[in-house]
């Protein structure tokens, strides 16, 4: 355990050239860079759908944190909206 402790502290002891250092510094900011912006899997939900913790059945607007979370394309939205509220007052 000791021995292996030792050459890691003296590999990361040994010099690095400049240029090594930005390259590496310049790969890791780039990489960086395409997660951010480029590589990023974007998934979006079915707006015409409510969450998957949502049961019509036993709760037909869907309420929480005085809100519905039925989609605005549905027929219930408008009236759902305002029984919510109601439940925050």
């Amino acid at each position: 355990m000791n021995n292996k402790f030792d050459e890691l502290t003296k590999s990361m002891a040994q010099s690095v050239t400049r240029r090594a250092a930005l390259k590496k510094f310049g790969t890791g900011l780039a990489g960086m860079a395409l997660a951010c912006f480029g590589l990023a899997n974007k998934a979006e939900a079915d707006p015409n759908k409510p969450p998957p913790w949502c049961n019509t059945s036993t709760d037909p607007c869907c309420c929480r944190h005085c809100r519905t979370y039925l989609p605005a394309s549905d027929h219930n939205y408008a009236t759902c909206q305002a029984q919510c509220s109601l439940f925050c007052r």
